[in-house]
């Protein structure tokens, strides 16, 4: 039996948020989403109070990231799931509206999945995340190391 993928979405802009979370939806995917504000919020879900990351053992997970959060940047973050043995089997997409070349290597450097540039357009955002849900809704992800 396949492990049901929770997303976990850590993104602090609430109206972008709401606009992934909805389209995401409308392509059909109804995983569970676990949104996030900031990285310290995240980081304590993902690693554990004692930041392991053993609390998520066998779990499946797939990460929608922002890069600028206000607490922490989200490429801390990236470096920190990919360093950690019972998340770095775990999908990262980078979702944000840096469209900064050498950022966008550092990003595949360090192991995210996919980098995605928000695109400005109200219309055009809301197209690329449904279709990043169809994405999702073919995709194999691993449960957390066990």
């Amino acid at each position: 039996m396949t492990q049901p993928v929770t997303i976990i979405m850590i993104e602090d802009d609430e109206g972008h948020a709401r606009l992934i979370e909805r389209n995401i939806r409308r392509s059909g995917v109804n995983n569970e989403i676990v949104s996030f504000q900031n990285g310290t919020d995240a980081m304590m879900h993902l690693f554990g109070a004692d930041r392991s990351g053993l609390v998520q053992k066998g779990n499946a997970l797939l990460i929608l990231l922002d890069l600028n959060l206000p607490d922490m940047t989200g490429i801390d973050i990236l470096k920190q799931i990919k360093e950690n043995k019972f998340l770095k089997a775990s999908p990262v997409v980078v979702l944000t509206t840096t469209d900064d070349s050498q950022e966008i290597k550092r990003c595949y450097e360090l192991g995210c999945n996919v980098y995605i540039t928000k695109p400005v357009n109200y219309e055009n955002f809301a197209n690329a995340i449904r279709q990043l849900g169809l994405f999702f809704s073919v995709i194999q992800v691993p449960p957390a190391a066990t």
